[in-house]
């Protein structure tokens, strides 16, 4: 037989694209369209429909950026077309096929009902089936003229990223606005071609499958009358059928197929614009789900619903109809698909409790899983967290964009730093925006690492990130791929019947230890630094708040907890921890706007702490310690003097006058507390740290180094940083001045200062306390720089085998050598409060208050000592998406701790982010909680969220060993729970003369809910 493959292949191709498709919408008759630009942000239904319009022809332009665009929609349908399906297809002048971020549009009815939104490949609104004839139609229809971030595929910096640089030139064309007839037989033909062909070209050339589909698209070309394509199409269906109706081979590999619409929460949009996309999507996904009874959509972000519910009950109302029917899957259990690294531990918690306790309040359902498929990577402490909370599974997707390594498993057990186990797949489809495609139907069984131990994988399908949702295509591709001779077998169900079934199969999967490290995105760790500041400030001002609230509610009476208040807060700060958020990768709009937010939470927050103390009593000065550690320490006092006090973990002492044993000495440009020795040199570098207490130097050559690197990635600004920015930099040795500000003995102080690059200028005060080890330098930059990354460098005489990072609960241990890709591809990574070095006997901990990114390097010397590098991350200057990022001032403080135990850096690492507070007081209260023993650290003192006055304290253990203790408090302990995260009694605590027993394993997180004695 001759090979005739390319000639048969190309006809198919041409027929298809100029003759079958144009051909599914029969006849068509336009809308009579009126138009009214909305002016500014945009407005209600009500206000819309009283608005003036004015005739709107087709191929005008319309649409400034960001802007809002109400079409009046008018037409019948005609009489004759009684019996056929009738829909509406608008067309707003999309480019390309991607829905997130360009032109979309939802329609209402005109009495404010959303119907259905459009989309680039989902343009039509369902009108009849069959239709009577006759019907009138009239439309509201809400359009926003979102400009194409991805227009240039972010090669080009763009002004678009915020309303106030975007101009106001139209964007878009308006293309099509008709009343239409569907004609069936044809939109089936066009899936059936669709289907077969895309399944033919991934089939092997020697497969017979591939000759058999073939020739059988050869024979049904034959039949298409191309001057009649509606009236042929039948029989062109009917060729093909043979081939459609072969069955899978018995060994197939099984897709679970589960609608999603990937909704970034912001992104290259503000929230203002998602809270519209989650209503067009979810109005999109509610009328697929009235036309397919197989469809089962997923989706997840408590959040969103909560947009939905506020503003589009209609909308809302169809959910919860969908969620009754089974057909809408809440999943995920958190509050938002938030960032997997950045977030507190506490935080992390709240995310699970609140997204959790959303969809058990309005569901009445308890999700089972974490659902995370676009975060940048992914904390070792998850499976803990994810299953105190109650799940029973994990699911990714974003490991796949590994740079360097393909992660070894797509279905597996992942071990957190505690031990704990979760059942994890990571879908070999390689998306979670899939479509059923022949190309994505291969890659999946190609890709899948478990032949031979499981047999399914799942397959989020949907248009994604900005939104789209499942289309009736997908779901027609889906029901001819169910069983399907070639490929694997698709079968559309709950996440949970996946899950279900892969561990039923597949119980002894491999095990995943530690975290999920993405080899890409690295920069999410400190793009846009005031959003990372402004998140890791109101984590500790909540843990703040919650601690003196609960205190003044035990002892201050009259008192009024603010649960609603701090619900509120907390709900703010998730939904800024968002995995486009909180990393820095969103337009200059989202990040001008979260720095705001911040701000308002700080004050809020700032009035909340206020009034709680004030509660307790005013008449003297005293010293708040919100930390879970007791601290000896140097305090300003609110007229600026300073004094050095004791007080206890979580409670308050009076301001005092007591004396440090090691006060400091100031000579020249050598800070001296008797613990250590500082010199700084001409350049302000420090040229020494001495540990006076092991009589050792610290340094192996020149501290607090500042390096200025060239930092333009390969691809993706504001996510990556790419090895090779390592290559090119400049030293920052040249001091404008170098002075003392301070020679108090309770705290010396050296102020340095230097300019460089485009009229940047670096203020660091280098300061010593006294009785304390650690060294802060407090930074105030004015940066003007581009595509340029700031690191300070702390090159420690220490021979470290691995760096130990603080992570949410607990900390993880990286190797510092670079043997294998694995630890080469570490070249930059994550940590909170602190990075802890260490050899034998001796150990170095650098600290910080609001930066994440970091390395550590290692190297031996020429004296054959070896050289243990840390460099944090300061501050980054991508140009995409937004132009101006990080430009401006930036302060923050990061410091030196010599001579560091892991139990002292956790404890500085909560001091160094936890100010002791000085206000007007008399009360003295017992803390609410304290605890006798080592390794028993409070995260969070609270009260239940029932309101039913129980305490809850969430505590672990954070020096990675065993760890027993007493839990006390300072109220009458009627009884002691061991809860869940979300407050539900698990058993009982071990209560003995009046506190609870505690034995933590290493890293184990631990909520205890105390019942108060005396209270009704």
């Amino acid at each position: 037989m001759h090979d005739e493959r390319r000639r048969i292949e190309e006809r198919v191709q041409r027929a298809h694209d100029q003759r079958i498709k144009p051909a599914i919408h029969a006849a068509t008759v336009p809308f009579e369209v009126e138009a009214w630009q909305a002016p500014g942000e945009p407005v209600s239904f009500e206000e819309a429909a009283a608005a003036r319009y004015e005739p709107f022809a087709m191929d005008t332009p319309w649409g400034p950026p960001w802007g809002t665009t109400w079409f009046r929609m008018r037409g019948q349908v005609p009489a004759e077309w009684a019996g056929k399906r009738v829909e509406a297809v608008i067309d707003l002048g999309f480019v390309g096929d991607w829905p997130g971020n360009q032109a979309e549009a939802l329609v209402h009815l005109a009495d404010g009902r959303p119907l259905k939104a459009v989309n680039p490949l989902n343009q039509y609104v369902p009108i009849a089936n069959p239709a009577a004839g006759g019907e009138e139609i009239d439309y509201l229809v809400e359009a926003a003229s979102n400009p194409d971030i991805l227009k240039d595929n972010f090669s080009r910096i763009t002004p678009m990223g915020d309303k106030l640089t975007a101009g106001s030139a139209p964007l878009y064309t308006f293309q099509r606005a008709d009343i239409a007839i569907l004609d069936e037989n044809v939109f089936h033909l066009d899936l059936d071609l669709q289907v077969l062909r895309e399944l033919m070209v991934h089939l092997p050339d020697h497969e017979p499958r591939r000759h058999e589909i073939l020739h059988a698209l050869d024979r049904a070309m034959d039949v298409l009358d191309l001057d009649d394509v509606a009236g042929s199409a039948a029989a062109v269906r009917e060729v093909l059928a043979p081939v459609l109706a072969k069955p899978a081979h018995a060994s197939a590999h099984t897709i679970s197929g589960v609608g999603h619409a990937h909704i970034d929460s912001a992104w290259l949009w503000p929230i203002r614009e998602t809270k519209r996309k989650t209503s067009r999507t979810f109005s999109n996904v509610t009328s697929l789900a009235d036309e397919y009874e197989d469809f089962i959509f997923a989706c997840s972000q408590a959040q969103q619903y909560e947009w939905v519910r506020d503003n589009y009950p209609h909308v809302w109302a169809r959910i919860q109809d969908s969620v009754k029917k089974g057909q809408w899957a809440p999943v995920g259990g958190m509050w938002v698909e938030a960032d997997g690294n950045l977030p507190g531990g506490e935080a992390m918690a709240r995310q699970l409790i609140h997204g959790k306790r959303f969809f058990i309040e309005h569901f009445g359902i308890e999700t089972k899983g974490v659902w995370l498929p676009d975060s940048f990577g992914y904390t070792a402490a998850y499976p803990q967290l994810a299953k105190l909370a109650g799940n029973e599974w994990f699911l990714t997707q974003k490991i796949s964009w590994n740079q360097t390594n393909k992660f070894p498993h797509h279905t597996f057990w992942w071990e957190g730093i505690d031990g704990t186990r979760i059942f994890t797949h990571f879908p070999p489809v390689d998306t979670y925006n899939a479509r059923f495609s022949g190309e994505e139907m291969d890659r999946a069984v190609r890709n899948y690492s478990e032949k031979g131990g499981g047999s399914r994988s799942l397959a989020p399908f949907g248009w994604g990130d900005g939104g789209g949702g499942p289309t009736r295509e997908i779901m027609e591709r889906a029901r001819r791929l169910a069983d399907l001779e070639g490929s694997p077998k698709v079968v559309v169900e709950h996440p949970d019947d996946f899950f279900a079934q892969a561990r039923a199969e597949y119980p002894d999967a491999p095990v995943w230890v530690g975290e999920l490290y993405l080899e890409l995105h690295r920069a999410t760790y400190t793009s846009q630094a005031r959003t990372k500041q402004g998140n890791r400030r109101s984590e500790h001002k909540l843990r703040e708040a919650e601690l003196w609230a609960t205190t003044a509610a035990l002892h201050a009476p009259g008192y009024a907890y603010p649960y609603e208040k701090l619900d509120r807060l907390w709900k703010t700060v998730l939904l800024h921890q968002f995995h486009d958020i909180l990393p820095g990768s969103s337009i200059a709009w989202v990040h001008r706007e979260a720095e705001a937010e911040y701000a308002r939470v700080a004050e809020e927050l700032e009035a909340l702490t206020a009034e709680a103390v004030a509660a307790l009593g005013a008449g003297g000065t005293r010293v708040f310690n919100t930390s879970p550690y007791d601290r000896s320490e140097v305090v300003r006092a609110s007229e600026g003097a300073l004094a050095f006090v004791e007080v206890p973990a979580n409670g308050s002492a009076a301001l005092t006058d007591a004396e440090p044993a090691q006060p400091v000495r100031v000579s020249g440009r050598v800070l001296d507390n008797g613990l250590v020795r500082v010199s700084v040199a001409e350049d302000g570098t420090l040229d020494s740290v001495y540990d006076v207490r092991a009589g050792r130097e610290v340094l192996a050559s020149a501290g607090n180094l500042l390096r200025l690197h060239t930092d333009l990635p390969n691809y993706w600004d504001a996510w990556d940083i790419d090895s090779h920015y390592k290559n090119r930099y400049t030293d920052l040795l040249e001091a404008l001045e170098i002075e003392v500000v301070s020679e108090d003995p309770l705290e010396g102080a050296i102020r340095v200062t230097r300019s460089f690059g485009k009229g940047s200028k670096i203020v660091q005060t280098i300061s010593v306390r006294a009785d304390s080890p650690r060294i802060d330098f407090a930074t105030e930059i004015d940066w003007h720089e581009a595509e340029k990354i700031l690191k300070a460098a702390f090159p420690v005489d220490v021979r470290a085998a691995h760096s130990s990072a603080e992570i949410q609960f607990g900390h993880v241990q990286r190797p510092t050598h670079t043997n294998t890709s694995w630890e080469s591809a570490r070249f930059e990574v994550s940590g909170h409060r602190w990075v802890h070095i260490a050899e034998p006997g001796y150990g170095v901990a650098v600290l910080n208050d609001s930066t994440y990114g970091h390395d550590v390097s290692r190297t031996v010397r020429e004296d054959g000592g070896t050289t243990t590098t840390v460099r944090l991350s300061l501050v980054r200057a991508p140009r995409i998406p937004d132009p101006e990022a990080d430009q401006g001032t930036h302060r923050f403080t990061y410091s030196l701790l010599p001579g560091a135990s892991i139990d002292d850096t956790v404890a500085e690492g909560y001091s160094l982010n936890l100010p002791l507070r000085v206000a007007d007081a008399a009360g003295a209260p017992e803390p609410v909680v304290s605890v006798d023993g080592e390794g028993v650290t409070v995260e969070a003192v609270k009260l239940a969220d029932d309101e039913s006055g129980d305490v809850v304290v969430r505590l672990y253990e954070s020096g990675g060993g065993r760890a027993t203790g007493v839990l006390r408090t300072g109220f009458p302990l009627a009884g002691a729970q061991v809860t869940d995260l979300l407050e539900r009694p698990l058993e009982d605590a071990s209560v003995e003369d009046g506190g609870v027993r505690v034995s933590l394993r290493p890293f184990q997180v631990l909520t205890l809910r105390l019942a108060r004695g005396g209270v009704s």
